[in-house]
């Protein structure tokens, strides 16, 4: 049996422009994401990293199909679930959870965490030995909280307890596979590895696939398995963590790399010139060809395949027509 859990083939993601008055008229598209090719193991950590508004959310929200595809396709343990309807998904929703990004908006204020929580398994019908509110007061006890927290709201937690609360209503349908979309960006530095260290321990612990989506290339090495680096709706670079952070291929990996404190590739800082195109308009071939500092006339017409360069591991993956020197 495959162990391939959650699988996107070609995925597509644009958001309509619109404009004109006083008729609204599509004029373009927003390409958040542009065709990517995806595959989150059981069991496994894989981190999703790039910059902002490079389509890292938008993947994410795709994969848990809060949003729905433009093109390609969404496979999840080999069912076809790219266009599935809400009756069709009602099975799989309880093994697909998410954490989000902003603890204070994600959760209800006028909800307690006991509410909060035990929700879920209200909607699914699910009664567990003991009753909701015992396996409620479990949970907040799993994921660092106190059980007599359980009548308490939102407002009288700090940000990174409301991130546990967060998790606790993941973790409440005993998911397969969780979608971590920045999970501690907007939480402080001290507490940002206390909350990483509760998902890997939970990941190891109950075996729960992660789809870890993150600008912050410190705490994905930290917590992933396997990287995939993203830019412009598109990935690329992939591989295991060990190649993506010591012999990246791809020229942003190695910008992305040498900007993070700490690092070897820091010592020899590469810093980007000119702004990340718009995804309204990305540059013809590589889309990275207007801020690298290796491109050439190939560059501007041909897209590169995401494949694996001379000297790669198997499953290290880059798109690129003139890679780095894997040493």
């Amino acid at each position: 049996m495959s162990d391939e859990l959650l699988v996107a083939e070609g995925l597509v993601k644009h958001f309509p422009v619109l404009g004109g008055f006083p008729i609204r008229r599509r004029v373009g598209a927003v390409r958040a994401v542009d065709g990517i090719d995806l595959t989150v193991r059981a069991g496994e950590s894989f981190g999703l990293v790039g910059e902002s508004g490079c389509g890292k959310s938008t993947t994410g929200r795709l994969l848990a199909r809060l949003l729905e595809p433009t093109a390609g396709r969404i496979a999840y343990r080999g069912e076809d679930i790219t266009h599935a309807h809400r009756k069709q998904l009602a099975p799989i929703r309880s093994e697909i959870q998410m954490i989000f990004q902003d603890p204070y908006a994600s959760l209800n204020p006028r909800q307690t965490v006991g509410r909060i929580v035990s929700g879920p398994m209200e909607i699914n019908g699910i009664r567990p030995p003991g009753g909701r509110e015992a396996r409620v007061r479990e949970l907040l006890d799993t994921v660092g909280l106190s059980p007599e927290h359980y009548n308490r709201f939102p407002h009288e937690f700090s940000g990174g307890q409301r991130q546990r609360i967060g998790i606790a209503r993941a973790l409440a349908l005993e998911p397969r596979i969780i979608v971590a979309d920045e999970p501690v960006s907007a939480l402080d530095v001290s507490i940002q590895a206390q909350v990483v260290n509760l998902l890997r321990s939970l990941q190891q612990d109950l075996g729960i696939a992660f789809l870890f989506i993150a600008h912050d290339l410190a705490v994905v090495r930290h917590f992933s398995q396997r990287v995939a680096v993203m830019y412009l709706g598109r990935i690329v670079e992939t591989g295991a963590r060990e190649d993506i952070y010591e012999r990246p291929r791809h020229p942003y990996t190695h910008a992305l790399l040498s900007s993070v404190p700490g690092t070897e590739d820091n010592r020899d800082r590469i810093r980007l010139t000119g702004d990340v195109p718009s995804p309204v308009d990305p540059p013809s071939g590589c889309r990275f060809r207007t801020r690298c500092w290796k491109a050439q006339a190939k560059c501007a017409t041909e897209e590169p395949p995401l494949t694996r360069a001379d000297g790669s591991r198997e499953g290290h993956l880059s798109a690129c027509h003139f890679p780095e020197s894997a040493e």
